[in-house]
């Protein structure tokens, strides 16, 4: 009789534990209740495996999250990574916490185009909707000092690009990012410049590529128009540059730039000072930055917009003139792109 009933209670145990497992793997493999396609979880810096299935459990998106959590624990998936996640209909929520594990997350983006300032930047930064705004208030030498507390000056050190982030990511993240980036493609840059480059620093190099930036439509002419302004500083030949004229000008040039801007001395004005402007003017792309370190040979020393986003490139004064002559007619618009002659004068 005792050994009948240890058999029937032992029994009655496996079956029990058996209706347990298969309960277990009734609530694994059951999909996500979602209310809503489209849906999203967002795990925050230090959440746990426990605390997401708490959330979902609490969403109604699952039972019995104890079960959940033990089978994912057995099988080691318990490290995830912050950010926003989408949630798909069938998805279990195994599925979804492996998900979590590999950082397939929502990403999104912010894109700095080649030419851009940094009050630019700051603007495309301000109007994603998408980011932690922690810089709203703060002047730009201050937030320069969150970035980079040894740099003096902040323009033209952020690298143009597309930068895709998770949530949670804010505003100086990215510019800390694109700062960074700046900084090692100029140093890679400079390690393999040409023997021919006329600049004699890095930073030099940046100030050169953010004026080929602003002053090149195609792309393929940035050598060229390096090669002129290399040419131009090797010889004590002033630049004579629109967009350092324009940059110097600030809040005075609303489109139209005139004798009066080219007449008026500042320390950006490559019209009435010799040399390089004492800070860039823009942030430059790679290519930029590539062609003020690789000047093109040759020996013009003129260039003229030809309306078209290209340029004619001349030698002498005399076959410049012509070509102003040529391909501007009219008054400066606000996409001109300057032709550098010898005297402000002569520019008109």
């Amino acid at each position: 009789m005792l050994k009948k009933l240890v058999f029937i209670t032992l029994l009655l145990g496996i079956v029990s534990a058996l209706a347990i497992v298969n309960l277990a793997q009734l609530r694994l493999q059951k999909p996500l209740s979602l209310s809503a396609e489209g849906t999203t979880y967002r795990v925050t810096d230090g959440a746990s495996v426990k605390r997401v299935l708490a959330d979902f459990s609490a969403n109604g998106w699952i039972d019995y999250p104890r079960i959940h959590e033990l089978w994912l624990r057995y099988n080691e998936l318990t490290v995830i990574q912050r950010g926003e996640y989408a949630l798909q209909p069938g998805q279990t929520s195994t599925d979804v916490i492996r998900m979590m594990v590999s950082g397939k997350k929502i990403l999104r983006s912010v894109q700095f185009i080649e030419g851009q300032t940094f009050s630019e930047f700051l603007q495309v930064l301000a109007d994603s909707p998408d980011l932690e705004h922690s810089l709203t208030g703060l002047d730009q030498d201050a937030i320069m000092q969150l970035v980079a507390a040894d740099m003096s000056f902040y323009e033209g050190w952020f690298f143009p690009d597309t930068y895709l982030f998770d949530a949670g990511t804010s505003d100086l993240d990215i510019l800390k990012l694109a700062h960074q980036r700046m900084v090692s493609i100029l140093a890679e840059e400079w390690a393999q410049k040409s023997p021919t480059a006329v600049v004699e620093t890095p930073y030099e190099a940046l100030i050169l590529a953010s004026i080929i930036e602003k002053e090149t439509g195609a792309a393929f002419e940035r050598p060229m128009i390096s090669g002129v302004f290399s040419r131009r500083l090797s010889i004590n030949m002033r630049l004579q540059t629109d967009p350092t004229v324009i940059y110097g000008a600030g809040a005075a040039y609303t489109g139209n730039l005139t004798r009066s801007h080219l007449r008026t001395d500042t320390p950006y004005n490559t019209y009435t000072r010799n040399g390089l402007p004492p800070t860039p003017i823009a942030n430059p792309g790679r290519e930029a930055i590539f062609a003020a370190l690789n000047p093109a040979a040759g020996e013009s020393l003129f260039f003229v917009a030809k309306g078209d986003g290209s340029h004619h490139f001349s030698i002498t004064f005399k076959e410049h003139n012509a070509a102003v002559r040529r391909y501007q007619r009219f008054s400066r618009r606000q996409d001109y792109k300057s032709a550098p002659a010898t005297t402000t004068d002569e520019v008109q």
